[in-house]
């Protein structure tokens, strides 16, 4: 089977005939279900990972359009923000603010849009490549002026609320990118380092404790022993904190004294002799000599009340390093607050591209290599106790993989933490698979929510709508593009085409006072334009209010993406929806784990690693990849994609299938097939009872695996189905009523048998794998036509164009028969138990043996035909004395060793045939030669019987003659060589 052959295929047929839409006229009347399409950055490729979600978004969407629900499944691209500035940066050899704002931002800002769409062909190919039925023609467009004006409304709905405000916080930021990011941004880019952490000596005089008659103080210095892990910030401290309930020791190393916690001296300095002990609260008020007092200068307070003395910090630890922190409150979020509780002076000694400033120890330096001068100048200057490396996570710029410096910035607020409660609320009220999410990773960062820094010093993004007055500092936030034309200046003759930067800041209003408005010049966090996106994406309040009003597009019912989103687009969807008092976003969430290489690596360009969708789905096909990652593990879990493993899929289950169906093709009778339970014959035999009971059991169990989101489950057991109840227990045990039937009443039923389990398991497996089902499904379908009755019109068939046209198969809970289905299980388990028998004792199992005895008290009257032939015995008793489950009786008579013969010999021959390519009905002329004669009186005693078997009409003993033999054969039989030739009559 050539899979990706047949999906090629199947692509041109979906489009031909409108599959996709004639599925979405088909229940356009029906209730809806509300999906979310997490919108992709189109200026970079697709990747592996895509192709886990959108399988784990697809199924879904195809289950429930096939239950007859109306599923839209609109489009979105996300075009705002870091990602597509650099990629305008690359394309116009730009790498700062500096050279953006040179070149012009009108200049930057269209190379941006026209850099947005960069792979937008590939995205779309690949969504269409992998079967992920999704609406490309109206797709949602992040930086359109309608998606944008969306935007607008609900900023002004939260600044009413009094949500929206500005402060000075510290914020992360990033120097290189020259912005500030929010808190789940920064959740998006950590990374686990090693770098130097350093014990610090700040000088205290020592009058403070010469009253104490043990210090011998002449000639002895006093110290504050601080650990720190960010020596670059050190020309900005102002204070060291400690915790006024600690207990604090003075210690003696040789000729110095130094203070740190009790708690922390035999971890610090384990050689220490501890002299004297005070709590932390009578430290505060303390002064030290500072190491970089020019560090003043950048003062970015004009009056302050202390500088360089020890303070109060509740915050501090004795977790790790010393028990005493020092303070930059420029660079640090307890800092701050500690400095406005003191009233510290804030020292900005680092500028916005992360350099250390004029003046100070490592001036023009990043932070991070400056790092090595300040500490070489501590120890020149004897004020290092002791440098050490120190691992621990550190936060990246999660789009250019700066180290992002924590940094005291003016910037916009949304104030989450004002809702947390509402938040916590509405987590509550959605299903998360894995549910542990819901309290763990996602509900433990709603618990340390942080507000959401929203303003981004950038350029291409939404404009944020607040304007200021340049006189009386009034500020107003606009919600609409109608709003703002009606306050716009008269004098400006500005049309607004395009309400993006540097357009929009030329919009100057009109204040009451008199003066001018101008735009603040920050835009908006891109994630907000994604978290905004139920609204945003039908121009909500200003069109189709009823999708929003009505529920008919809110809230979602399914979303899924991989699990980084928790801090990202899951996590900001119920932050907007919450904040406009609409309750969660989305009831159902599925979460998707991240996908390594084979060894569990993170796949990387530099390792030579990453796993292209491309190679994948051209070389085993979407269908494979698609059930592999819906087998593999659990959604959420950590996929290691290997390929040996997708190839053994494809064997195990496709291969499986796909040869049940031509297994069918090749032996069926030639008659009218069962499209519906009520045309079904009522077979009498129970091993076609017992399938039709397996299959409505499959499609019931199947439903509720699905219901529930629980697809990893369903999957598996539909490829147990396939594997083991179908292919290598049913259709294997009606082999012989297919090709030797006793009549055609026989294969008539075991054909209506298979078709109707064959054609409700494309409807079953249609969302799982939509290529290979719809192809099965279309040849069974064209065979229905051509053994119609003659003058039969197409349009009178009943089954729909294609297999996802149809209902999603609902148990015929009539059908289901439990009791056989549990005597069957017994069955197959005494037979696996027989043929552990055989294996130990070394026989093969074609090889007949004389009898199996099972203890009584199995529920498996009725099936023990069944058992004599899967065991390959002549008679199977019941046996009350038995104390084990089975007894093989393993002694083979010259009869049954006779036997065996004759089978492998009949195997071989059906081998040669299937070798030779041909089909069934192909009668052929068999040859042989062998120099044993038990083996030449063997074939020749049972001619009759191979003759039947291997559709054969000539057999002849000889030697090989010049003719020319389709296929010959040299092969060994119970030790005896035999020849064997074969060709066409």
């Amino acid at each position: 089977m050539d899979l990706p052959k047949i999906e090629r295929k199947i692509l041109k047929f979906w489009r031909r005939e409108r599959i996709f839409e004639k599925s979405l006229e088909r229940t356009k009347n029906g209730l809806r279900f509300v999906f979310y399409e997490g919108p992709p950055f189109a200026n970079g490729k697709p990747g592996i990972h895509h192709l886990l979600t959108r399988a784990f978004k697809d199924i879904i969407l195809r289950y429930k359009t096939m239950q007859g629900f109306y599923v839209e499944r609109r489009a979105g691209w996300d075009t705002h923000g870091l990602p597509t500035e650099l990629e305008a940066e690359k394309r116009l050899k730009v790498s700062s603010k500096k050279e953006i704002e040179k070149i012009g931002l009108g200049k930057f800002i269209q190379e941006c849009r026209e850099s947005v769409f960069l792979y937008k062909k590939e995205w779309e190919d690949f969504t269409q490549r992998m079967g992920y039925w999704l609406d490309l023609k109206n797709a949602y467009i992040t930086c359109s002026n309608e998606y944008i004006e969306s935007l607008w409304w609900i900023l002004k709905q939260i600044w009413q609320k009094g949500l929206l405000v500005r402060g000075d916080k510290i914020v992360p930021y990033c120097p290189r990118c020259g912005t500030t990011l929010s808190s789940h941004e920064v959740a998006q880019g950590y990374k686990r380092i090693k770098e130097k952490a350093i014990f610090v000596k700040f000088q205290i005089p020592r009058t403070k404790f010469q009253k104490n008659s043990k210090l011998k103080t002449k000639n002895s210095k006093f110290y504050l022993l601080v650990w720190t892990t960010t020596p670059w910030t050190l020309p900005g401290n102002t204070a060291v904190a400690v915790n006024p309930k600690f207990v604090y020791a003075l210690v003696k190393i040789d000729k110095e004294y130094l203070i740190l916690a009790k708690e922390r001296v035999k971890e610090c300095l384990p050689e220490a002799e501890i002299i004297q002990e005070f709590k932390g609260k009578d430290l505060i008020g303390l002064e030290y000599e500072p190491f970089y007092p020019a560090g003043q200068k950048y003062n970015q307070k004009k009056e302050y009340d202390k500088i360089y003395q020890v303070v109060a910090g509740d915050f501090v630890s004795i977790d790790e390093g010393t028990g005493l922190v020092h303070i930059a409150p420029a660079f640090g979020e307890d800092d701050l607050k500690v400095g406005e509780e003191n009233n510290l002076p804030i020292l900005v000694t680092v500028d916005e591209e992360g350099r250390i400033k004029k003046g100070l120890i490592g001036q023009g330096k990043f932070v991070k290599e400056a790092d090595c001068l300040i500490i070489n100048d501590l120890k020149r200057r004897g004020l290092l106790y002791k440098e050490e490396f120190y691992e621990h996570d550190y936060p990246f710029c999660w789009r250019c993989s700066t180290p992002l410096l924590y940094y005291i910035k003016t910037a916009w607020f949304i104030k989450t933490t004002a809702i947390k409660k509402d938040l916590l609320k509405n987590n509550q009220k959605v299903n998360w698979i894995p549910r542990h999410l819901k309290k763990g990773r996602f509900g433990s960062w709603l618990e340390e929510l942080k507000d959401w820094n929203l303003s981004r010093e950038r350029y291409w993004g939404t404009p944020l709508p607040i304007w200021v007055c340049q006189k009386c500092q009034k500020e107003i936030c606009i919600g609409s593009i109608e709003e703002l034309n009606n306050l716009k200046n008269q004098k400006s003759k500005l049309k607004i085409k395009d309400i993006h930067r540097p357009y929009i800041d030329e919009v100057i209003l009109k204040c009451e006072c008199g003066g001018e408005m101008r735009r603040v010049p920050e835009v908006v966090d891109c994630w907000f334009d994604s978290g905004a996106m139920p609204l945003a994406q039908w121009h909500y309040p200003f069109e189709n209010r009823e999708k929003i009003e009505q529920k008919l597009a809110f809230p979602a019912d399914y979303i899924c993406e991989g699990i980084d989103q928790t801090r990202g687009w899951f996590y900001t969807l119920l932050a907007v929806s919450t904040l406009l008092g609409l309750g969660p976003a989305y009831k159902n969430v599925l979460v998707a784990g991240i996908v390594l290489d084979e060894k569990g690596q993170k796949m990387s360009k530099s390792k030579g690693n990453v796993v292209l969708p491309e190679e994948v789905l051209e070389k085993y096909g979407a269908d494979v990849a698609r059930f592999y990652f819906y087998t593999i593990n659990q959604p959420a879990e950590t996929k290691r994609f290997d390929f040996r493993e997708l190839q053994a899929l494809s064997r195990r289950f496709f291969d499986t299938f796909w040869h049940t169906y031509l297994f069918f093709e090749l032996y069926k009778a030639n008659i009218r097939y069962p499209i519906s339970d009520s045309q079904l014959t009522k077979s009498t035999r129970l091993l076609d009872q017992w399938i039709i009971s397996r299959t409505q059991n499959l499609a019931k169990q199947i439903n509720e695996f699905l219901d529930k989101y629980e697809i990893v489950q369903a999957a598996r057991l539909l490829e147990e189905f396939v594997v083991e109840d179908l292919s290598n227990w049913y259709v294997r045990r009606s082999r012989r009523r297919f090709q030797r039937p006793k009549s055609q009443g026989e294969k008539k039923e075991a054909s209506k048998t298979l078709f109707w389990v064959l054609l409700n398991l494309t409807k079953l497996s249609a969302p799982f794998i939509p290529f290979l089902s719809e192809e099965i499904y279309l040849r069974l379908k064209e065979l229905i036509w051509s053994s119609s009755k003659k003058g039969l019109s197409a349009k009178k068939v009943r089954l729909p164009a294609s297999v996802h046209l149809n209902d999603y198969p609902q148990p015929n809970l009539s059908l289901i028969k439990s009791n056989l289905e549990e005597k069957m299980r017994k069955v197959r388990e005494i037979v696996s138990l027989a043929l552990a028998e055989r294996q130990k004792a070394g026989i093969k199992i074609r090889q007949p043996l004389s009898e199996l005895r099972i203890k009584e008290g199995y529920p498996v009257r009725g099936l023990l035909d069944l058992i004599k032939e899967e065991v390959n015995v002549k008679k199977v008793i019941l046996d009350s004395k038995l104390r084990k489950p089975v007894q093989l009786n393993t002694q083979i008579t010259p009869k049954l060793r006779e036997e065996g013969i004759l089978r492998e010999l009949i195997r071989a021959i059906q081998q040669m045939r299937k070798d030779a390519g041909l089909k069934p009905d192909q009668k052929i002329y068999l040859r042989f030669q062998a120099k044993d004669l038990p083996l030449v009186k063997i074939l020749l005693r049972y001619k009759k019987q191979i003759k039947e078997e291997t559709k054969t009409s000539k057999i002849e003993e000889g030697q090989p003659r010049k003719e020319r033999f389709l296929i010959t054969k040299e092969i060994k039989i119970g030790g005896q060589e035999i020849w064997l030739g074969a060709k066409l009559l």
